[in-house]
């Protein structure tokens, strides 16, 4: 199992960061170790100052593919869950100006927790998924997938180009503007909805 997370996928996220938008899907990856099960506490790292949350809808394969046609993209995945891609974004920062790869700052051991996924089906658009992020009951990041830059079915094929995709692979798909820090005692929960899915402690 594989997890892909997609970068700038969502202009205001790009502006705020500085980051010029994409002209094709930007992806990285992160270990199997990064997964934090969903109500599993997250203990903030020493060797970071500026853990930040990133929001983000994850979609999870249902089957073997290579070179997915986008008409096609759809049938690769049931579900859609919630994830945070926690970002040690002091470390982020100090790659970025030495040109050094983000492993270090992005895959870091729980650094993706993982909530509840729910079925597709349930929902009668995927360009129209509300989703948000709420931190000691504070409404803290919202975002809508039809906001993104790059629609599932599009990162599906694209992705699909360069990494044969597995069942059980995630693909986290990028989050909105509004990315903050945490702190420890801190506790977030994630939403599709007004469905709880997902609730990390930070200890």
């Amino acid at each position: 199992m594989k997890i892909i997370c997609i970068g700038r996928n969502y202009a205001e996220h790009a502006k705020e960061l500085n980051s010029p938008l994409p002209a094709e899907p930007v992806f990285f990856l992160k270990p199997d170790t990064c997964l934090l099960p969903r109500n599993q506490a997250f203990f903030y790292p020493e060797f970071s100052k500026d853990i930040q949350y990133e929001t983000e809808l994850v979609i999870k394969i249902n089957k073997v593919g290579k070179h997915i046609q986008p008409k096609f993209a759809h049938t690769y995945y049931d579900e859609i869950g919630i994830g945070i891609d926690f970002t040690a974004r002091d470390l982020q920062q100090k790659c970025k100006e030495k040109g050094l790869p983000w492993e270090i700052c992005k895959a870091f051991d729980n650094a993706a927790p993982l909530g509840k996924f729910v079925d597709k089906n349930i929902f009668s658009d995927m360009q129209n998924i509300d989703f948000h992020l709420e931190i000691n009951g504070k409404t803290v990041q919202q975002g809508n997938s039809k906001d993104m830059i790059f629609s599932f079915d599009t990162i599906i094929a694209y992705v699909s180009q360069f990494i044969t995709l597995k069942i059980g692979d995630l693909i986290f798909t990028g989050t909105p503007a509004g990315v903050g820090p945490v702190k420890i005692n801190d506790q977030l929960r994630a939403f599709i909805g007004e469905e709880f899915l997902l609730k990390v402690d930070v200890r």
